[in-house]
Order: C-alpha cells, then sequence, then structure tokens
C-alpha cells in the first residue's frame, strides 16, 4: 500500500506569516502637527537662504545674437540704483586671412555699467540653455582611465563608451567622447574699465584658479600614455597635447550638468574691488 506524503508548512511564526508587523495609520491628528513640525524648523532655514540670496549683485547679459539680440538683468544688492542699458558690437573677421585664432573670427564687443563698487569675491559665469548634458549616452561618453594617463588602446576606445569619438584615421583621440569634444569654447576677456579714476587699474583681472571643485584634478593625467600617437577633433597632435591637470575649465565642462539650463563659472577675482563705472569685455563667439 503506498504511502502518501502531505507537504504541510511548518508550523512556526514565519511560514504562517505571523509575524509581527505595524502600520502608521495617517490621520489628521497626525498628519498636521507633522506639517507643521517641519515647517517650524525648515522655514527659518528658508529664510536663511533667501536673506543670503538678497546679497548677491547679479548682471546677466545674453549676447546669443549679440546686437540684434538685447536681452539683460540686472539684480543688484541696492535696488534702488539705475544702471544703464547696455550696447553690443558685432565684430566679423571670418574674411580676415590674417586672422588665424578661430576665437577672433566673430567677436562680440559688450559695454555694460557696473552702478556700484562691487566688493570681492567677484565671478563671472557662461550659462547654456537647452543643452542636454543629463542624456544619458552623452553623460556615459568618456574613458576615465584615459584621463588618468593609462594607456588605452585603439580597439578598446573604438569599443567603449566613446564611441564614435574614440579613434581617428587609426590614432587615439585625447580626450575622447562626446562630453570632451563639445567642450564650450568660447572666450572673455578681462573687463576693461572705460573711465577709472585716478589711481585704479583699467583691466579688472579674472583668474581660472580654484574654479573647479577640490579634487576635480586628481581625476586627470598631466602626459597621457600612447603606443599610436594621438589624434583630436580639436587639432591636437603630438607635441600640443593639452594638459588638464591644469585645464580648470575642462575640469567644470567634465562635471555634467543635471539640468538643460545651466552655468559653469568661468573665472574669478578674490582680491580686488569691481569699481562702479562702463566696462568693456570682449567675447570670441567660436563657430
Amino acid at each position: 500500500m503506498a504511502r502518501t506524503r502531505k507537504r504541510r508548512a511548518a508550523g512556526d511564526d514565519q511560514p504562517q506569516q505571523r509575524l509581527k508587523a505595524w502600520q502608521p495609520i495617517l490621520t489628521p491628528k497626525t498628519v498636521l502637527p507633522t506639517f507643521f513640525i517641519l515647517g517650524i524648523l525648515f522655514g527659518p532655514i528658508g529664510g536663511l537662504l533667501i536673506w543670503g540670496s538678497s546679497l548677491v549683485s547679479e548682471m546677466t547679459f545674453d549676447y546669443t545674437q549679440c546686437q540684434s539680440l538685447d536681452a539683460y538683468t540686472y539684480r543688484m544688492k541696492d535696488s534702488g540704483l539705475n544702471p544703464s542699458k547696455p550696447q553690443y558690437a558685432l565684430l566679423n573677421n571670418t574674411n580676415n586671412d590674417t586672422i588665424t585664432d578661430v576665437s577672433q573670427e566673430l567677436e562680440c564687443i559688450l559695454r555694460f555699467n557696473v552702478p556700484t563698487d562691487l566688493d570681492p569675491t567677484v565671478l563671472i559665469y557662461y550659462k547654456l540653455t537647452n543643452f542636454y548634458q543629463n542624456h544619458r549616452r552623452y553623460v556615459k561618453s568618456l574613458n576615465s582611465d584615459q584621463l588618468k594617463g593609462d594607456f588605452v588602446s585603439t580597439s578598446d576606445l573604438d569599443d567603449s563608451d566613446c564611441k564614435p569619438l574614440g579613434t581617428r584615421d587609426g590614432k587615439a583621440i585625447y580626450p575622447c567622447g562626446l562630453i570632451a569634444n563639445s567642450l564650450f569654447n568660447d572666450t572673455f576677456s578681462s573687463p576693461v574699465l572705460l573711465n577709472p579714476p585716478s589711481g585704479v587699474s583699467a583691466t579688472y583681472d579674472f583668474t581660472t584658479d580654484d574654479i573647479s571643485w577640490p579634487g576635480e584634478a586628481k581625476k586627470y593625467a598631466t602626459t597621457p600614455i600612447s603606443e599610436d600617437g594621438y589624434n583630436s577633433v580639436n587639432g591636437y597632435t603630438d607635441d600640443n597635447i593639452p594638459n588638464l591637470k591644469t585645464d580648470f575649465h575642462f575640469q567644470n565642462w567634465m562635471r555634467t550638468a543635471g539640468l538643460p539650463t545651466f552655468t559653469k563659472l568661468y573665472g574669478r577675482n578674490d582680491n580686488d574691488v569691481m569699481r562702479s563705472g562702463t566696462y568693456q569685455i570682449t567675447i570670441g563667439m567660436s563657430v
């Protein structure tokens, strides 16, 4: 006579799903006090942030279309100031054969008014809109080993996330990938004060020192290693390989933004007061 086996779960609590559980029951008596407590905690923090923001003076000039576009904003700490309207002029040198620097082929001359003295630190940013650095393929398009100076063969670059900007003509592109090779390359001269008072320097100098986050330079090498030589969509050769460890503009660009509208630090002055007056700045609009 065949013996029938009974498949019965063990009688302890876990198989029988008798473990102790707790589920909060949300009622107005519990939810409303929680919101009030959070409001009391975060309200002063928000107030401090708004107060701190009000202490910052900001001037924004849109030079996208240069002289045909009249877009600017002033948000000064002293709201009673009335700055004059900026002036734009487009200088087209594309047909000038004596110009060899691509940043000088198309220049936007901007004159703007600083209505009051600006104490240091004074920062200059550039702003991009509708540029999706957060796109999944764009964010991945780099090779960390190459940036750190390790040897990466051309075949490995072609099979890496840098593709299709891994190699060219059998040589490695340095730095490879979409991020590095879409680098923002407009240039900004230091502003020149057109009506300086006695004893005040006409040029207000910006420096690139300390414009990138601490520790960013550790991600990059001074000189990369290659057995096949280098090529680049930016015209680099074996004789003018860039030093990414000291290129702080590049380091800022490689730290991709999470939103399609973003600003990145271009220069700073931590020591000098920016005197009030009319300044002129030359912007090299790379084409």
